[in-house]
């Protein structure tokens, strides 16, 4: 059993925000603490906390922005959910493709129509994070937080939640493997153009745009992942 000294810092800004959030000391929106109240809290490096609030941004659990603090996001999600649409759900590339093509385009065309400005500029945050990494595993992270800050700017509860369910299945390992099995540098040129022009059309308001290149984006994934349109 993993005591919490021996948790990784990641593990335990986890257990510490669910806490304050049971405690009522911290709600959705609400601004959390900074990396150093958070190091002497947790008893860990600045490093190991900026570290850890990097991953839980690509959770979507948390919210960054530039001069203005890092906010929480919904942490219970997943709790008014029915047991069934918990945690990973089994299924298939495939599948997963498929209900990603269902959802993702109306997403985004109501993400341009209902995103606050900052929505927007978090979604142009991963955009640039993203774009930056040197590493797959780093563009990967970033590409599904992108994904999910698109549906988060679309603000409908419902529709987040069945994004979140979908997107779990991206951890299992047959996705894992598919995916670094097709990656290449040209496809995640092609990727980064794709997302540029979402997030130019989500700028626009441009609702038609948003949906047309989202769906574009998400055959082409198709397409390299699975060899069919």
């Amino acid at each position: 059993m993993t005591t919490s000294a021996e948790a990784t810092p990641v593990v335990r800004l986890r257990a510490l925000l669910d806490r304050q959030v049971a405690e009522g000391t911290l709600g959705t929106g609400a601004k959390i603490p900074t990396e150093r109240a958070l190091a002497e809290t947790l008893q860990t490096s600045r490093t190991a906390v900026r570290a850890a609030l990097a991953e839980l941004e690509r959770e979507g659990r948390i919210t960054r922005h530039v001069g203005r603090g890092t906010f929480l996001a919904d942490l219970e999600a997943d709790a008014d959910l029915p047991p069934a649409a918990r945690g990973t759900v089994q299924t298939s590339p495939a599948e997963i493709m498929a209900t990603r093509l269902v959802l993702e385009p109306e997403i985004a065309a109501l993400a341009a129509r209902h995103a606050t400005p900052s929505d927007l500029e978090h979604v142009e945050h991963c955009l640039r994070r993203g774009n930056a990494t040197s590493t797959y595993e780093e563009f990967e992270a970033w590409d599904s937080a992108l994904h999910r800050a698109i549906a988060a700017a679309a603000h409908n509860g419902l529709l987040l939640r069945l994004f979140d369910t979908m997107n779990a299945a991206r951890d299992l390992p047959v996705w894992g493997s598919i995916k670094r099995r097709s990656a290449s540098p040209a496809r995640r040129c092609g990727y980064e153009d794709q997302h540029g022009e979402i997030v130019a059309a989500l700028a626009e308001r441009d609702a038609d745009a948003a949906r047309d290149h989202m769906r574009a984006h998400l055959v082409d994934v198709r397409t390299n992942l699975l060899g069919f349109a």
